[in-house]
Parts: C-alpha cells; structure tokens; sequence
C-alpha cells in the first residue's frame, strides 16, 4: 500500500492528461517569435527605421505600449503583426460600451487591415502585488472593447486580452502547484470566461531573472537561463523542466484548470534579460543575456512546447528590441534591450540566423549553448557587428548583417561589447 500512489497525486495526474489532450484542441502554435518595441526614450529611431530593422532580422511579430498612430501608419502594407495596448489609466472610461466603440473608431479602423493589427492588450499587468484598484476595471473595459470590435466587423481578426504579471498565482511551483492569489480570486473566473469565449490567448510577463537574482544561492543559473542541466520533475506530474520559463507558464496552465479553463493557450507577452543592473541586481551582465535570449531564439527555431503541452508551440515576445534611456527605476530597467537606440547590437543572440536552415548555422547555434557565467573557455561560433559600427542611416539593411565574425569564448565577445 506504501507504493500506491495518493489520491492528490493520481488527480494531479489527471488533471494533467487532460490538460496535455487540450494542446490539441484550439491552442495555436506559434511559428515565430515576437518582440516588445518600447518607446521610453528620447533618442529612438523613427517607426520607418525601426521596421527596416525587424525586416532585417525577419521578425514579424511585434508588441507596442499604445496606439502611436506613427507606428501604425509606419507599419502600414508590412505584414508586421502587431499587438497595441489601452494604457491604464484608460480602463475606467473604455468600460463604457460608447467610449469604446469610439476609441476603436479613431485608434483602431483607420488603420487597419493596412497595418496588421492582431490584438488589442487592454492594460498592462493590470494586477502587481501592490493594489487592486484596477482590476475591477479590466473585464468591462475588454467586454466593451470586443463588443465595439464585434460592431465593426473587426472581431474575428483583433483578439482581446491583457498581459498578466506572475504576481497573479499564488503558487508556481511546483508548475502543477499552480493557482491564482485570492486578490484576483473575483475577477480570474469572468476573465477566463471571456478569453475562453472569444478564444483569446492568456498572456504571462514571466521573468526567470527576477526570481534569479532574489535567490542566486538557490536556483541554478543554467536553469534560468535555458541551458543545459538536470533541471526538476514534478512530483505530482512526472514531467520534467530543463527551464524556469517553461515552468512558470504550466503553473499558469494548471492554476487555469483549477478554474475549470484547461483549454485557454498561454502566451508570453514579455520575457528577457538586463545586460546591464546595479551592484545588487545579480546576473544582469552582457553575457548572461545574450545566453538567455539566444536560447529562447533557438528553442523558437524548433517551435517547442512546453512539458505539459510539448505538441503546442509556445509564442513568446522579447522585451525588448530597444535600451529605453527615460524608463524609471534600477539600471536593469534601461538595460533590456537587444539594440542601443543608434543601431548598434547590445549584444548578439544571432536573430540574423532565423531564417537560415542549412546544417552549418544549425551547428552554430547548438555551439553557444554552455552558459557564460559558469565557463569562460567555451568555443563559440556567433554572428557580431562591432559596437562601434552603426547601422547605414539610410537603412537598417545594409551594413552588418553579412560580416560573420568567428569568436573564441565570451571573454572576446566582452571585449568587443562593453
């Protein structure tokens, strides 16, 4: 009888069956990654320069923090998805059904379906930790927004969802440990509802680094960071993680389920690395951020899933294609981005590889994957521009992406960098 296993962990095992059955059903895979294009600087490239740089780097999905009619217009007849966002402090007036309807009238139809606007984000991470005065706010605001969408025939190709902070769950590990905290307890049912009516992704903010850098002594840097190590099975599912990101997005799964919405598809809206922090933000180094998302590209170029839904592509957007020298905070918070606002790399993570096929730069790819703040002495075969030249201003397309640079262990890529 001591062998037989509980009757929490045969549920958990249940529950889990189940939930893995639902990847089949409207759970989309994502065939490319995304990437947040912040715009808290007061020296960023115009949106027509910013295009001609995700052209080059063959991305064609991105993520905005408002409706800037000169994005819109910019990304106009370029097949950019894109993602806009109600700020905030919008929600309480576009939870009227006639405010909405015309907000989406002047920030939405003029535009569309010229530029591909995908989604509507109504707020951002709404919920924090730190109050609950918005989260009332949120479902009306959403209910108007697709109810003025509906009326104008623009339902079926804008969904209508918001980015959530991990602060919602209560509970995240193990990943089937997974459940809301009470202060959303009253909104988490209505919300699912919704998204699970009109088909809806539920978007996640998940930073491994976060929990990293509060407990560097407790959580393995290689598993944050996506490469190789032993990584954790759950006990009540068996599966195994090799990755902090991959579990956090099946606790949201799990803690979805405990609702009654197994069948919801988690996105990840936001999710990367600082390449610079002050002296107490542990592991913002150039290094591990270039790891960090390189990984991600790499396991995006396989289309993985995650453990519990591994036949269900995961998509999931960078934060953030710029260094945003005006947002406020730490150091880290100005340090996300892959590219310095003139055009140079940050740092590379070989997003000019992500189209390419060919066995070499396959090879290539697999060649980078020991993490950098463990081993100094491993041989890495990377794509790099200098820092010290910019990109063409006549356009983003011209200059770097063709000169392959051979780099013997990061120490050099650190010399070349900083």
């Amino acid at each position: 009888m001591a062998n037989l296993p509980t009757k929490a962990s045969f549920l958990h095992f249940l529950l889990a069956f189940f939930l893995t059955l639902s990847g089949s059903g409207f759970i989309q895979e994502a065939q490319s990654l995304g990437i947040n294009y912040g715009q808290v600087g007061n020296n960023l490239p115009k949106p027509q320069k910013v295009l001609e740089l995700l052209r080059s780097l063959k991305l064609n999905k991105a993520r905005i923090y408002d409706t800037n009619p000169q994005i819109l217009t910019s990304f106009a007849n370029s097949n950019v998805e894109l993602i806009v966002t109600v700020e905030n402090d919008m929600l309480a007036t576009l939870s009227d059904p006639n405010q909405a309807l015309q907000w989406v009238q002047t920030r939405i139809k003029p535009f569309f379906p010229t530029t591909k606007i995908t989604e509507i984000a109504v707020g951002n991470e709404v919920y924090t930790g730190e109050g609950t005065a918005l989260l009332t706010q949120l479902v009306p605001a959403m209910v108007s927004i697709h109810a003025a969408l509906a009326r104008l025939g623009l339902d079926r190709s804008i969904k209508v969802s918001t980015p959530n902070n991990l602060a919602v769950l209560e509970e995240s590990y193990p990943p089937s440990a997974g459940r809301f905290r009470p202060e959303v307890a009253a909104i988490m049912p209505q919300f699912l509802r919704f998204l699970a009516a009109t088909r809806a992704p539920f978007w996640i903010n998940a930073y491994p680094y976060f929990a990293y850098e509060d407990s560097p002594d407790k959580i393995r840097i290689d598993y944050v960071l996506l490469n190789p190590n032993p990584g954790m099975v759950d006990p009540n599912t068996g599966l195994h993680y090799d990755n902090m990101l991959y579990a956090q997005v099946d606790a949201v799964i799990f803690a979805m389920a405990r609702l009654g919405f197994g069948g919801i598809e988690v996105r990840v809206s936001e999710t990367g690395w600082p390449s610079r922090g002050d002296v107490n933000e542990v592991g913002a180094t150039f290094q591990n951020a270039a790891v960090y998302n390189r990984n991600i590209l790499r396991r995006q170029q396989r289309n993985e899933g995650t453990p519990l839904r591994p036949n269900a592509g995961l998509e999931i957007y960078v934060f953030a294609l710029f260094n945003e020298d005006m947002k406020p905070g730490p150091t880290s918070e100005r340090n996300y981005g892959l590219f310095q606002p003139d055009g140079t790399m940050a740092y590379n993570v070989g997003l000019s590889q992500l189209s390419t096929t060919s066995s070499a730069s396959a090879s290539a790819s697999a060649s980078t994957s020991t993490s950098t703040s463990t081993s100094s002495s491993t041989s890495a075969s990377i794509f790099l521009t200098s820092a010290a030249t910019k990109v063409n201003q006549i356009g983003y397309l011209s200059l770097p992406y063709s000169i392959f640079f051979y780099v013997m262990g990061y120490e050099v890529f650190m010399r070349r960098h900083c």
